[in-house]
């Protein structure tokens, strides 16, 4: 079974102990990124119960100030920190035609955790970065999604 939690919704202690808690952080960059997540879904090996926590939200306002005290914001990034903080699971994508600054922080924030699989296709800006970091921390990257989800 599947199970999708999308911002700002939360997940209960019993889902969290049934279940493979899987996070898909990485590229959004408000709507430039394609939609990586539903493919995500799609193609997800279904080995266990599975509930992804996905930070792509469908009432997102882009006129949010980005600012600590602007609440809608402040409850997206902690809601973001806490889903990254109790999953089993870091799914984390890099999109090559995005910049995705708040992926790189979230790349360094979790390179010791043991939860990340990272994917970085050709042509992202920062991929050697990206490499660097993968192998230093010895994290799995792939060049798709496709490839990382076999």
């Amino acid at each position: 079974m599947i199970k999708e939690i999308k911002a700002p919704n939360g997940i209960t202690d019993e889902e969290r102990s049934k279940n493979v808690v899987v996070f898909l952080a990485g590229s959004i960059e408000m709507g430039k990124a394609e939609n990586w997540q539903k493919k995500v879904k799609r193609i997800y090996p279904l080995k266990d119960n599975v509930i992804f926590l996905n930070p792509r939200r469908d009432d997102w306002n882009s006129s949010w100030v980005q600012s600590v005290n602007n609440p809608q914001f402040r409850k997206q990034v902690e809601w973001e920190l806490r889903g990254m903080e109790i999953a089993d699971k870091i799914i984390l994508y890099f999109d090559p035609v995005t910049k995705s600054p708040i992926s790189l922080l979230e790349l360094g924030l979790f390179a010791e955790s043991d939860k990340l699989k990272v994917i970085c296709p050709d042509g992202f800006w920062r991929k050697g970065n990206v490499e660097i970091v993968c192998n230093r921390y010895e994290i799995p990257l792939f060049n798709s999604l496709e490839e990382a989800l076999k």
